[in-house]
This record gives structure tokens, sequence and C-alpha cells, in this order.
């Protein structure tokens, strides 16, 4: 009898510790949806059954609201998956807006997004995802648009959520939503000066993220990076990002290595898709399996139960990567 007690506090100790995995899926950010059969794969192993994809990005130009890369799709791509809507809006969209400019702004987009799903015939569930890096001036009248588009489009409302908006959360807001997507990259600027990994750089994000236990919207998930880019630097310190670079991409002839990580051109010519002169240097920023241990580790102490959405199901990020934690 002893023993048997003894075995069931083990067991109950055991069930208390047992890591609890997170479900994960993917972000689909292109304006064709397509996938090859590697992102197939990938995908059927996802544990959580939908596909984040992007269906538009709207703009301010000129004062009109515009739709930028509408989305398209191969008529051969199948998948089991249901798909929840995101659209992306700059900030700018909502600066000196009017309140009637945010109805008609919030019609639209729910058109859109309608028409899409019905022309090809999209299995989606009822969510709309919005993606904004609003600011504490455009507030007020996103949270209006929020609002807006919950009733216009009688679906749950969800939207983004950047590092600084919770570290700044007074000035910022609290967007009228039940839900967010903790944004858990993009700590800083490729286009500044910096020894960090400005896409991710865990001093940075512990920093901003170290009251998120005290948001006051309790469900979030989680979006991490598994994107890579290059950042060229010309003779006048500007620079230029250039997408999907590895470091293994910096091997090169034409290339003198100035670290593991970054090079400097030795030949003019065309790198990459680009003309580039001797004297230029890319810098390949990537995410390790180790930052995003840490990252899921420090957040587990901080949210209540989390699904992770890696951003973004591309063939060139998916190889060889470990989605499970």
């Amino acid at each position: 009898m002893k023993t048997f007690k003894f075995l069931c506090i083990l067991l109950i100790i055991f069930s208390c510790s047992k890591k609890e995995n997170h479900p994960y899926t993917f972000y689909y950010w292109k304006t064709k949806l397509y996938l090859d059969t590697e992102e197939k794969q990938v995908l059927n192993k996802a544990t959580l059954p939908l596909l984040y994809t992007r269906f538009f990005d709207v703009d301010k130009s000129a004062g009109k609201f515009q739709p930028v890369g509408v989305i398209t799709k191969d008529q051969s791509v199948e998948f089991r998956q249901k798909i929840i809507p995101v659209v992306f809006i700059t900030n700018r969209t909502f600066l000196y807006i009017q309140d009637n400019e945010i109805s008609f702004l919030a019609n639209s987009i729910n058109k859109l997004i309608d028409k899409k799903i019905s022309e090809y015939s999209l299995n989606t569930v009822p969510e709309i995802q919005i993606d904004c890096d609003w600011t504490a001036g455009t507030r007020d009248d996103y949270f209006k648009f929020l609002k807006e588009l919950k009733k216009i489009s009688k679906k749950e409302i969800t939207c983004t959520l950047r590092l600084h908006q919770v570290k700044d959360k007074i000035q910022t807001g609290i967007p009228p939503v039940e839900k967010v997507y903790l944004m858990c990259y993009s700590t800083s600027s490729p286009l500044e000066n910096s020894d960090k990994n400005s896409i991710l750089d865990i001093n940075t994000l512990k920093s901003y993220l170290k009251k998120i236990d005290e948001y006051p919207i309790k469900k979030i998930e989680v979006a991490l990076p598994i994107y890579s880019w290059g950042i060229v630097t010309n003779y006048l310190g500007k620079h230029k990002l250039i997408n999907a670079l590895s470091e293994k991409d910096l091997e090169n002839s034409n290339f003198k290595k100035i670290s593991d990580n970054e090079i400097e051109i030795l030949k003019d010519g065309f790198y990459f898709g680009n003309y580039m002169n001797k004297g230029f240097r890319i810098k390949v920023e990537t995410v390790s399996q180790q930052q995003l241990t840490e990252v899921v580790s420090f957040l587990e102490k901080k949210i209540h139960r989390f699904n992770i959405i890696y951003y973004q199901l591309d063939r060139k990020f998916v190889t060889g990567q470990n989605f499970n934690f």
C-alpha cells in the first residue's frame, strides 16, 4: 500500500512538472497562395489546423485608401487547414482620419475579404486579424475602426501586439479585442547602425515584456520569427534589405569575411539580384533555435498557455527547423 501511494505521488509530481507543448502553425505572407511539396509537408505536421493568411495590405496615398498586394490563389493548391484572414494596415492610414472614413474603411476591408473568400472558395474561420503598428497618435481612431469592423463583419476581430505597445500601454492604449497576437520579433530597426540582431534581441525583448503578465488582455497568442535577411551597407552608410539570405550565401570568392555573419564585397557585380560595388558590406541576421527556446521559456513564466504562430511559411525558412516546444 505504501509503495502504491508513493507511486501515485510520483505520478502527480511528474504530471505537474511535465512540460506542456504549445500548438503551432504559420503565417502565410506571399501575394499568391501556393504551397510547394515541402511547405505542404511542414504545414501538415503543424498541430494547429489553421493558416494565418495575409489577404492584402491597406495604405493611404493622396488621401485615398488603397488595397496593396491583394492575394491571388493557385488553382491547384488544396489544404485541410482553415484560413484566418490577416490584413496589414499602415499606421499613416489612421492619421487625420474622419469618423465617416473609419466606417468606409471597415466596410471596404470586410467586402474585399468576403470577395476573396468567395472567389477562391476558401475555408475560413469567423475571425479577422488586423496587423497595425498603431501609436499614441492614432490609437483612438484605430480602436474605433476595430469596433466598427466587428460590428460590420459580425466576426471575432483580433489584432497584433508589438513590443512597444506592451511596454508603453498607457500611451498606446489597450485595443478593444478579446485576443491579441504578441509579435516577438522586430526588436529594433535593421536600418540603424547597431550590433544587435534587429530580428530578435533577447535582452531587448525581455526588457519590453517584463510586465506582459500585467497586460489587461489575457488571451495572448505568440508569433515567433523564423525568417532571415541580409542588410547591405553602402559607402554612405545607407542600408538596404535583401530577404531570405543565410550565412551559407556569404560563401563567395568575391567576398571577404569580416565575421561569421558579415562580409565585405571585393569586386563590383550582381549579387542576390542587386548590383553592388566593391567595399559594400552585407550582414546576415538569422534566428537560432536557442533564441526561440529562450523566448518560449521566458514567456511560459508570464503567459498562461499560448499557441505559437511562426512567421513565415516559406521553404527558405522552414527547412530543417524544429517547431515543437
